[in-house]
């Protein structure tokens, strides 16, 4: 049999930038991120998460303004497009919709650019319809909250849910660069400031155990909101995504996928919860019971397993939720989380574990009566851990100043 054979390689390249008050007029960030790659002003169109837009009321003004001073490098397609922010829009096709009618109406080209500003959510769904439309429109992204910082905003993912599953539909697509700006984080609730710690903590505990302990290190700063603990954080934990991605499987052709500790048990939960967890509260409790689970199978020791749980108890994540015990046809619920796993990878079942912290193993079976057992010890932990603190917190109602 005769075959043409066809081979190519493509080169992405694309920048991470941190910096303050991105749309000052003085600050030049993001015209010269597009003059990076465009010699006549540029058509730039914004999609805007919802949250954003209300907890920063001036923030269409000041895109108005920014993009009018800088004129010569950018040109205002249309007014921001506002869609809504949290997991609700990855769940809803008409968004999608939305977003593409917009860019079809706008003139919205190969050459235009799509400039998202929101959480993680907002930011796949934007991107999601960047890559589809015209076959891909450069993409900005300008992530907002920690866990799109410091995650789900560096990478190559686009993604929107589909028939009860997460990011079911989606594309690799690269951006043209992601913006972080942390002032974005100032206006962010305790739950989604707290949200996105659980992905360090991830990525620390499979890759590095130095970044694990300056977090711990940092445990206090960080739950009092010190923005420059947070943003120690969030500089490390992105440059550790990046480097995997840029390292390995960017488009995730295998099987493995590390950086996934701790979330075939997230995914599901977040389902069950009907998305009320947010997504690194649902990550935290799924390093809980992988970490309880290495301990029950003798992989790691007791003494990490409890410096873990006692980290994430500490930062304020919950160890166990009601959803862990659901049970479905005689089975816990979850579990149906390793078949949608299994199948999201494509191949055989590869679950990150750990042996030590800083360093990961890739398993390829689960013991259901393990896992099990781990959720029973979780809901032992946590109503150990509720007990203390209401027991602390009697003790100090009963004290007396003199």
């Amino acid at each position: 049999m005769r075959a043409i054979q066809q081979s190519f390689a493509v080169q992405f390249k694309y920048g991470i930038y941190f910096t303050e008050d991105i749309f000052e007029q003085e600050n030049a960030m993001l015209r010269d991120v597009v003059q990076q790659s465009s010699h006549a002003p540029a058509k730039v169109f914004f999609v805007i998460d919802s949250g954003v837009a209300e907890a920063h009321p001036f923030l269409l003004q000041s895109i108005q303004n920014y993009t009018t001073t800088h004129a010569d490098a950018l040109t205002l397609a249309a007014k921001p497009l506002i869609i809504p922010g949290g997991e609700a829009c990855k769940n809803n096709p008409e968004v999608l919709q939305q977003v593409l009618v917009s860019i079809n109406q706008h003139g919205i080209c190969r050459h235009s650019y799509l400039v998202a500003i929101g959480g993680g959510a907002v930011l796949d769904l934007a991107g999601f319809a960047a890559a589809i439309a015209h076959r891909g429109i450069r993409l900005i992204r300008i992530p907002t909250t920690v866990l799109s910082q410091n995650d789900s905003g560096v990478g190559v993912k686009n993604s929107m849910n589909a028939f009860g599953k997460k990011n079911f539909l989606g594309t690799f697509s690269p951006p043209v660069a992601v913006i972080n700006d942390s002032n974005f984080l100032l206006t962010l609730d305790e739950r989604d400031w707290r949200s996105g710690i659980s992905e360090a903590i991830k990525v620390a505990l499979i890759k590095d155990a130095s970044f694990y302990h300056s977090i711990k290190a940092d445990a206090s700063l960080l739950k009092q909101r010190d923005m420059r603990a947070m943003n120690r954080l969030i500089h490390r934990c992105a440059e550790m995504h990046v480097e995997h991605i840029g390292g390995g499987d960017p488009f995730e052709f295998g099987s493995s996928r590390p950086l996934d500790f701790g979330h075939w048990a997230a995914h599901k939960l977040e389902q069950l919860s009907n998305y009320s967890l947010r997504h690194g509260e649902a990550v935290a409790i799924g390093i809980a019971l992988d970490v309880v689970y290495a301990n029950l199978k003798g992989m790691l020791s007791e003494t990490a397993c409890d410096d873990i749980l006692n980290l994430l108890h500490k930062l304020g994540f919950e160890l166990y939720t009601e959803h862990l015990s659901t049970i479905e046809n005689g089975q816990l619920s979850i579990l149906r989380g390793l078949t949608e796993f299994r199948e999201h990878l494509g191949g055989q079942l590869t679950i990150m574990l750990l042996d030590e912290i800083g360093h990961g193993v890739e398993v390829h079976q689960i013991n259901e009566t393990i896992v099990t057992e781990a959720v029973k010890v979780l809901q032992q932990k946590q109503h150990q851990l509720s007990s203390n603190i209401l027991s602390e917190s009697k003790e100090t109602e009963l004290v007396v100043p003199l």
